[in-house]
């Protein structure tokens, strides 16, 4: 395929069956939750929670532990202003 990388690599994220792909959960430095294609390397400033499955399964699972979608820092300082 002489198609670019990038180019190829989009066309087949237009083809994944969400039934059968299997996804990462993974967390950034912010505690903010996402989805990544298992088979893809993960950025570096994403790591893994250590939970797998389909989208939706993925999905679910954020939904559940996820429970304040507030980015790390500003839970931080509302914390440490509420103690003063």
């Amino acid at each position: 395929d002489m198609r670019p990388l990038s180019l190829r690599k989009i066309m087949t994220a237009e083809k994944l069956d969400p039934e059968k792909t299997e996804y990462t959960v993974v967390i950034d430095h912010e505690e903010i939750y996402s989805i990544w294609l298992t088979d893809r390397e993960i950025p570096d400033y994403w790591k893994t929670v250590g939970f797998e499955g389909t989208k939706q399964e993925c999905q679910d699972y954020i939904e559940e532990v996820w429970t304040d979608m507030r980015p790390l820092s500003l839970r931080t300082r509302l914390e440490e202003a509420d103690k003063q």
